[in-house]
């Protein structure tokens, strides 16, 4: 029964690290917009949650009872590509600042949105609790 009401809160919980590791990559290509030579990087966020979520299993191979899980610690390390380059520049560098501010906004908003789903069900599951 617990695993029922905190499996939202595991997958939000999961989302929500994944956005900030999203957020560290745009700001550092927008950092990096007039280093020469700079190729922009970025990760599928939906790739990503799928992976750090187990494709829906939650679990984790381990070898041995004594081993400890790393599910829910830490959702993994999302694979980072190479964005491809729209506006070629003399200096090599692949960074579209119009497209990463709109994609560090886009995130910005989804990552606040993220944060009102678990404090939303917080609320809910705090209430049934109490009983009110």
């Amino acid at each position: 029964m617990l695993e029922q009401m905190t499996g939202r809160l595991d997958f939000h919980a999961q989302a929500l690290t994944l956005r900030s590791q999203r957020q560290q990559v745009l700001a550092s290509n927008i950092a990096n917009a007039d280093t020469p030579g700079y190729v922009a990087r970025d990760f599928d966020f939906a790739a990503a949650l799928k992976s750090a979520s187990g494709s829906g299993t939650g679990q984790a191979v381990t070898t041995d009872t004594r081993h400890f899980s790393s599910v829910g610690a830490h959702p993994g390390d999302p694979k980072l590509a190479y964005t491809v380059q729209t506006q070629p520049s003399q200096d090599g560098n692949s960074v579209d600042l119009d497209r990463e501010r709109a994609n560090f906004v886009d995130n910005t908003i989804r990552y606040e949105s993220t944060l009102r789903f678990i404090n939303g069900h917080v609320k809910t599951m705090l209430s049934a609790i109490t009983g009110q």
